[in-house]
């Protein structure tokens, strides 16, 4: 970005990026404090722009895992049912027992797909956390793939303002709203 950014906003949202890995030491660490340092600094344009893009992330690998999370799961939930009527199994405590292994190979592809699926999310989200933190570290932007814009940047509203509080008359004898 620019060779205005200091160097407590370049380690601040560095740290931002980082903090999202408290989510394995603690549950929703990944939203809780990237939150609490975004909020406050979020007055530093640097530090809103990091933080608005490591929040807007993380909501959407949370999304995309319970998505592939629920479609496997009736996915497979499905497969039984149909595989309830051609082959005899056994849920118990400590069991789960197929009497013929190839009625169930459906069921273990589409467990081996999911989990390939929910692999490639996790390998993604460490890779793109660090490469953010770097960018964010040398002063530089970086935008997160697969990242859904939930929290958008705020828009100026001086102009907005500037043109509701004016009366017909003053908007009208404004050159610039006047068109040929």
């Amino acid at each position: 970005m620019n060779s205005e950014i200091n160097k407590e906003e370049k380690t601040l949202a560095t740290i931002l990026h980082l903090s999202v890995f408290t989510k394995y030491i603690i549950p929703l660490g990944n939203f809780i404090f990237p939150l609490i340092l975004w909020l406050t600094k979020r007055e530093k344009a640097f530090i809103d722009n990091h933080g608005r893009k490591a929040i807007n992330f993380q909501i959407s690998l949370f999304l995309y895992s319970i998505f592939i999370l629920a479609t496997g799961f009736a996915l497979i939930v499905f497969q039984a049912f149909r595989l309830g009527e051609d082959a005899s199994f056994t849920f118990g405590p400590n069991t789960f027992e197929f009497q013929e292994w190839q009625h169930a190979i459906s069921i273990m592809i589409t467990l081996g797909v999911f989990a390939l699926l929910l692999l490639v999310l996790f390998i993604l989200e460490i890779f793109a956390v660090i490469t953010a933190a770097i960018k964010a570290n040398n002063g530089e932007d970086y935008n997160f793939p697969l990242s859904i814009n939930f929290i958008g940047e705020q828009s100026s509203k001086s102009n907005y303002s500037n043109h509701q509080h004016q009366s017909k008359n003053e908007q009208f004898n404004n050159p610039q709203n006047q068109t040929l």
